[in-house]
């Protein structure tokens, strides 16, 4: 794969950034993941905005609005001859000194990364939901960043890994009280008499910006939506479950494993009529994006 790096699309073996780099030396830096449906990116405004808060934030002068994205994307993809595509904008805090710094960073590193994914909605029958011991750990600063910071969630893939019941499951983390928090990877919702439901900012989570969008659809759609603290005692009293993220959309999930391995049924093992709905009103959203970019 081609990949971009500072204002060149170069082969990932001749991609290369300092190792004085502060995003390797101390995790300092951000990205943002989101794919492309026929050459168009999904939600492309808000990861922008996202990135360019937590820049800010972390004082890197980088802004994702100068010059902008949108010619990255496309030549990108067409490089790599693809229309359907998983994409990453990762921003360092770039070369420096060793030790913290005391001003802000005004060279950062800029690096695309891009890979092949089926084209249309990523369909399944669901996946399982995996209770993880291992506690999501406080946020960066008043939120969570999208930061190279990963560890906790590497720490919680490691544990997700001994469960031999588990596989091809997502882990769910709680916060330190207990309240579940998020998927490793995903931001998690359950609906109980048709009311849904999903953890509150205040567990520490990522502000997820298909977690945001899945609020939009749900008043919409009328359905009432709370955003709360709530245990692993609510997940399994759930009428249905599912999880989010940019790359996989919106994810039934079918069966729930505890710690101990007690496995827990979901909406009978089938998609569940709200989180139906939802899928169905993402896809019109989508196509509704899709049409107005090629009408432009």
């Amino acid at each position: 794969m081609k990949i971009y790096v500072n204002g060149s699309i170069v082969e990932e073996d001749k991609a290369v950034i300092s190792v004085y780099d502060h995003g390797f030396l101390y995790g300092i830096g951000l990205f943002e993941t989101f794919r492309s449906y026929k050459g168009i990116p999904f939600l492309l405004e808000e990861h922008r905005k996202r990135l360019a808060d937590g820049c800010r934030q972390l004082g890197i002068a980088y802004d994702p609005y100068r010059g902008g994205w949108e010619p990255i994307i496309e030549s990108l993809l067409a490089a790599n001859g693809l229309e359907d595509a998983y994409i990453r904008f990762t921003v360092t805090a770039g070369q420096d000194l060793l030790g913290l710094p005391s001003s802000d960073y005004e060279k950062p590193s800029v690096v695309v990364y891009i890979k092949s994914l089926p084209p249309g909605p990523v369909v399944g029958i669901g996946k399982a939901l995996q209770q993880l011991e291992l506690p999501r750990n406080t946020p960066e600063g008043a939120i969570r960043f999208k930061s190279l910071h990963y560890m906790n969630n590497v720490l919680a893939k490691r544990e997700l890994m001994r469960y031999p019941w588990a596989n091809g499951a997502e882990g769910l983390l709680a916060d330190a009280d207990g309240h579940i928090a998020e998927g490793i990877t995903s931001n998690v919702f359950f609906v109980k008499a048709g009311k849904l439901y999903t953890p509150s900012i205040a567990t520490g989570i990522l502000p997820g910006i298909t977690r945001a969008l899945i609020g939009t659809l749900a008043i919409e759609a009328d359905i009432q939506f709370e955003e709360g603290l709530y245990g692993w005692d609510d997940m399994l009293a759930a009428d249905e479950v599912f999880m989010t993220n940019s790359i996989q959309e919106i994810v039934p999930i079918t069966k729930l494993f505890g710690r101990d391995g007690i496995e827990t049924p979901v909406s009978f093992g089938v998609v569940g009529a709200v989180t139906c709905l939802l899928q169905q009103m993402y896809q019109q959203r989508i196509q509704v994006l899709s049409k107005t970019m090629r009408d432009e």
